[in-house]
């Protein structure tokens, strides 16, 4: 296979890594959000190798793989370690322990999305919605014609409304049509072209699940749930609410489980024993990356060697589950993952608080990445992009943004005096500090995951539908609201033509947000 990973593109592809990691840290302390610079980088592997002699789109996505790889790992690592300072404002970390975490986790993401490539991307076709934009941009870019310009004017409109809305506050962030009551919450769309452009992509199924979901949660098991005294208030339905979402989610990497080792049993001998010799090589040397892992992390950080066991299996489930949900929805919730695999590690032992930060973050770490990885592969595997090149390129990138990321978030408490400031208010490493006690409510959880469970041996998307009980009701209906606009537009007569527009339109909406969301992250640094 001809060879995509090139000098040149290493060259061009990690300085722009360090930029991203550095502005997507800076942004996931402050905003507790992370954009997706897939499009972004895109754009600007394109703009330095279109008119490089022999340059291909493959040579671009390999490229773009590699700058956008620390910033997912940025995200893991902002998401959770500030909370440690929250709740201890003297503790310290040392820096090699970090490093060694976040190193590991970029490993272990990048180790299991080529694992999951083959049922994720070609058996199951997961749309991945960033993975087809950037797959789309290049494209367009390529063809020109009528497709180019629809998908650069979408763009160019996006990024139009991003600035006015983040950048010079003329637009609303949030539309609120329903205030809410003493019994429905309020219901709010969130402005944004970008999950919009999500919801097309992803199609009217996997929205139907995630808006339903949602529906569910805020409108019918709330209100029903109060006036029947379950729930004293809205308050208390939220938490019922959060966790019976957490649980459906977790109940389908349950399931994946029980699949997987039950496949294993239940598959014939004769095809084991007619294994070839390169697939058991490939074997060995994942057994021998897994080994390696838990050495570092039983030797390099507070965590034992069991704990650091029990963690490699829990990464591993929920790589899968962060993979299955990027490539249905797009939302990718790391760090509830990492404090899911803490909160079982906590059955079996007593980590300190130092060590159960470590656990969130190496598992936020690899479920971030996991999710770039495998939009990026999607893209690839549209293009004919050499898989091995782009997973080679992800974890050169992923280690060099697990150091990169350790140095600029404890040069960003230094520099600020710490986190949960009105400057660096880190929201969801606040979240996490709260969770990482446990989960606030056993029964809502426990009753999630036995469903999610049986959901997803019923070839249900469970976990699709806990994301929508447990985000926020503004981000489900934008969702929806995409879904039912694709549905609306595409025309009977020509649906492939009309699809293969909104397609173009839809990544459009997701590229010029992410560019600007980027953009604006860069900037804000500087300010």
């Amino acid at each position: 296979m001809e060879r995509h990973l090139t000098v040149r593109g290493l060259v061009i592809g990690i300085p722009g890594l360090l930029v991203i990691t550095a502005s997507s840290m800076y942004v996931a302390l402050r905003m507790g959000a992370l954009p997706w610079p897939t499009i972004f980088v895109t754009v600007l592997s394109m703009a330095a190798l279109k008119k490089a002699r022999n340059s291909s789109l493959q040579e671009i996505n390999v490229t773009h793989t590699i700058m956008s790889s620390g910033a997912m790992v940025a995200g893991g690592l902002a998401f959770t370690i500030p909370g440690l300072w929250m709740l201890d404002p003297d503790s310290t970390f040392p820096t090699m322990s970090l490093i060694t975490l976040a190193v590991v986790g970029a490993i272990l993401g990048t180790l299991f999305s080529s694992i999951f490539r083959k049922r994720l991307i070609i058996e199951e076709d997961l749309p991945y919605p960033m993975g087809i934009a950037a797959f789309n941009t290049l494209k367009a870019s390529e063809e020109g014609g009528s497709g180019a310009k629809t998908l650069f004017t979408s763009m160019g409109g996006s990024v139009v409304f991003t600035l006015l809305r983040d950048a010079w506050g003329k637009i609303p962030a949030l539309l609120t049509p329903f205030k809410g009551s003493a019994l429905l919450p309020s219901f709010s769309f969130w402005v944004s072209p970008m999950a919009a452009g999500i919801g097309a992509i992803i199609g009217p199924v996997f929205a139907l699940f995630w808006f339903g979901g949602a529906l569910f949660g805020y409108y019918l098991l709330t209100p029903i749930g109060i006036k029947a005294g379950f729930f004293g208030d809205l308050a208390a339905a939220d938490i019922f609410r959060q966790n019976l979402g957490i649980g459906l989610m977790i109940g389908t990497g349950l399931g994946v489980f029980i699949h997987a080792l039950f496949s294993k049993i239940l598959r014939p001998k004769k095809l084991e024993e007619e294994k070839p010799k390169q697939s058991r090589r490939t074997l060995f040397l994942i057994l021998l990356v897994l080994l390696l892992a838990v050495i570092l992390l039983s030797l390099g950080t507070e965590l034992g060697f069991v704990e650091a066991l029990v963690l490699i299996v829990g990464i591993y489930l929920t790589t899968y589950l962060s993979a299955m949900l990027t490539g249905q929805t797009g939302i990718n919730p790391m760090e509830i993952f990492g404090i899911l695999v803490l909160l079982v590690i906590q059955l079996i032992s007593k980590p300190s608080l130092l060590a159960s930060f470590s656990i969130a973050a190496v598992v936020a770490v690899a479920c971030g990445l996991t999710g770039d990885v495998m939009n990026d592969l999607k893209s690839g595997h549209l293009l004919g992009t050499n898989p091995r090149d782009q997973i080679l390129g992800e974890g050169v990138g992923g280690v060099i943004g697990a150091v990169l990321s350790v140095i600029v978030l404890l040069a960003m408490k230094n520099a600020f005096g710490g986190f949960g400031t009105s400057q660096l208010p880190a929201p969801q490493a606040a979240a996490v500090a709260k969770m990482v006690g446990g989960i606030e409510h056993v029964p809502a959880f426990l009753i999630g995951l036995f469903v999610g469970l049986a959901l997803f041996l019923m070839k249900v998307p469970s976990a699709t539908l806990g994301l929508g009980v447990y985000l926020p009701i503004y981000i489900s209906s934008i969702m929806g609201l995409g879904a039912l606009a694709s549905l609306v537009f595409t025309r009977k007569t020509d649906k492939e033509k009309s699809q293969k527009r909104i397609g173009l339109v839809a990544s459009g909406l997701l590229g010029g947000e992410g560019i600007t969301g980027v953009l604006i992250a860069i900037l804000s640094m500087f300010k």
